[in-house]
């Protein structure tokens, strides 16, 4: 296997021909998107379904507050179910749902847009009007997708909470979104276990105020504690309520939804949503990126509702697109780790979009178990979450995707809402590892610390420089935070707080964020690229990589490896030449002070790799909270391997 990365990558892929033919979106919609980018937008507009069109594209102004579609009207809900129905295509499969025990449900467009609506008047019923807040806290089954849409279907507010959040997070964002019902389940099954969900809701509950209900699907049978009057099982309540409710419509900037993203202080940033602009860039964005052919693709996201991209590519994007999507509720290696493969091949899975992490992770364990699978029905594969290094981009291709399959490596963030920065399948010849070109009316730049755009072959900030439809409207109740998070630094453009490199062929690469930027002696070098480096070595399987406090060159490179499941670890002599290979890589300015073999890495339960206790770890410092990790025991091994003061050369 080549070793390779994004200091040497130079393979290029073009578009399967047959793709490329038949191609949703060709060439000339750069061209269109750059003559009229309002006119693009607006056209992608109309690809939805609106009681009353716009009066004006986009209303900027009062920067940073954008408007988009100012006097639209729409049903979002509508717009994913009804019409669709309306059309003929009720039959149609919405969701091939797996849960991890093996049970499984199919709804079909009629089906769903049925459940919707019971949902609907259920919480009418409870007094739920619109702009009331909604808290959704369950696991991956189709009452999320459910609650979620109901919420829009009566201009409600949803804000959903990953499952594997604690209770004191829960509580956190209950209080500040105002929720008066709460949606939850007894438990889920994680890992071929239940997982209670109600006791967190209990405990979350009685430390807010404002919670009228809070409404119980039973999923797991597991006991419960009950608060009579206050909780209410689902199926009481929203089973017995007609399948018929009249939609209204609302205007394009109404509230969507709520989604709380960590950011540089401990509290929680609440990122708003609205209608209209939102629902045209994910349903546009999915359509064009995925090359969405509703009539024959199965399309799987293999991500949690909990998260954004949950919401933008498992349930608003695909439904507003008519697809038929699978979606699973358990961990890829449940009851074993051919499990997604399993997936792939029972639906007859077309199109695949999949966080690195777990990429890595399939590598981890070996090319063997994809190959015991027939994956032959897949024809794109996308990544999404964090940079993808080239050698995780390679084994994708590779192992996964037959390589025949293009990789879509999609850049964007809760708070872009869609796709910002990715190729387009049946245009862009794909280069491993990087997102590449702005997606065809996105204005993205990399710029230097004084907001002076640079030119090809240049690493600095990567900013966004006009407003777009899918944009975060505010951080929820603090419009003076929003202004100063994402628009103080360089005045009228965001700035997403990535690092970015630009590289001779103007392709965009991204670095991670700006506080995973390490200033070694001067020099700033990204933890990405030296994470990229040392998985291109043909011993790891996944590489974390922290600065430390270093008293000569300011940081010092920390980084933490897991071999590849053959890879003997020669303790010394291995890590000497990991060292070496990344100075050769990258540069001798690169090469980490310390490199520890390790056996897992810290995870929340979304995946993401908590590089702050790394830090700690490598800091010496006392650990900070681990309550959201997978398996909180992974530090203790890790602490247990450091030693006292870093090795030198």
């Amino acid at each position: 296997m080549s070793e390779t990365s994004q200091a040497t990558e130079s393979r290029s892929y073009p578009p399967p021909e047959d793709l490329a033919a038949q191609a949703n979106v060709g060439p000339e919609v750069y061209e269109e998107a750059a003559r009229d980018r309002l006119a693009f937008w607006e056209s992608a507009a109309r690809r939805l379904t609106w009681e009353r069109e716009w009066d004006t594209a986009l209303d900027w102004t009062n920067p940073p507050f954008a408007k988009w579609f100012v006097g639209g009207k729409l049903n979002v809900a509508y717009n994913c179910l009804d019409r669709h129905v309306e059309a003929g295509h009720g039959d149609q499969v919405a969701y091939h749902w797996e849960g991890e025990p093996g049970d499984t449900r199919t709804l079909t467009y009629a089906d769903l847009k049925d459940e919707v609506c019971r949902a609907a008047n259920a919480l009418l019923e409870l007094g739920v009007q619109a702009g009331d807040r909604v808290a959704i806290y369950l696991p991956m089954i189709p009452e999320a997708v459910i609650s979620m849409l109901a919420c829009a279907r009566i201009g409600a507010v949803h804000m959903v909470v990953f499952g594997g959040f604690s209770a004191d997070a829960l509580a956190s964002r209950i209080t500040d979104a105002g929720a008066q019902v709460v949606i939850t389940a007894d438990g889920g099954y994680r890992r071929g276990a239940p997982s209670a969900l109600k006791p967190a809701v209990d405990d979350a509950v009685s430390r807010t105020e404002g919670v009228r209900h809070v409404l119980v699907v039973k999923r797991t049978e597991q006991d419960v504690e009950w608060s009579e009057g206050r909780d209410l099982w689902w199926h009481d309540v929203v089973t017995k309520q007609s399948a018929e409710h009249t939609c209204e419509f609302f205007d394009a900037e109404h509230p969507l939804y709520i989604m709380y993203t960590s950011g540089t202080t401990a509290k929680p940033k609440g990122i708003l949503h609205t209608s209209g602009g939102y629902l045209t860039q994910v349903a546009y964005t999915h359509w064009a990126t995925f090359d969405l052919k509703p009539d024959r693709d199965v399309y799987w996201t293999a991500a949690d509702v909990g998260w954004v991209t949950g919401h933008s590519y498992i349930v608003y994007g695909p439904l507003a697109n008519r697809a038929t999507s699978v979606m699973y509720e358990g961990t890829p290696e449940t009851p074993h780790r051919g499990r997604w493969f399993e997936l792939i091949q029972k639906y007859g899975v077309t199109i695949l979009y999949t966080a690195p992490t777990v990429i890595r992770t399939f590598m981890k364990w070996g090319e063997d178990i994809p190959a015991g699978f027939d994956l032959s029905s897949l024809r794109l594969l996308g990544s999404v979450g964090e940079p993808i290094n080239p050698e995780a981009w390679s084994w994708y291709h590779q192992h996964v995707g037959g390589g025949r399959c293009p990789i879509v490596d999609t850049w964007w963030q809760t708070e872009t809402g869609g796709h910002m920065i990715n190729p387009l399948p049946g245009v862009t010849s794909l280069v491993p590892g990087s997102a590449q070109v702005p997606f065809p009316g996105i204005s993205a730049k990399v710029v230097d610390d004084e907001g002076n755009e640079l030119s090809d072959d240049s690493t600095g900030l990567l900013v966004l420089t006009e407003p777009w439809p899918s944009m975060l409207r505010t951080i929820w109740g603090d419009d003076d935070r929003y202004v100063d998070t994402y628009w103080s630094r360089f005045g009228n453009m965001y700035f997403a707080g990535d690092g970015a490199k630009k590289d001779a062929d103007g392709n965009i690469w991204l670095l991670g964020r700006v506080d995973d930027v390490m200033n070694v002696s001067g020099h700033r070098i990204s933890t990405t690229e030296v994470e990229s480096s040392l998985v291109g070595h043909p011993t790891v399987a996944e590489a974390a990589v922290v600065g430390a406090s270093d008293p000569t060159t300011g940081q010092g490179i920390v980084a933490f490896v897991i071999l590849r499941g053959n890879a003997e670890d020669s303790g010394d002599e291995l890590v000497q030449q990991l060292k070496t290979h990344v100075a050769k890589d990258i540069g001798p300015i690169a090469k980490p002070r310390q490199i520890m073999v390790v056996q897992e890495l810290p995870k929340t339960r979304s995946g993401k790799i908590m590089r702050r206790l790394l830090r700690d770890i490598a800091e010496n410092r006392e650990l900070g909270d681990v309550t959201t990790l997978t398996d909180s025991s992974v530090m203790n091994m890790i602490k247990d391997k450091l030693p006292a003061a870093p090795a030198e050369d």
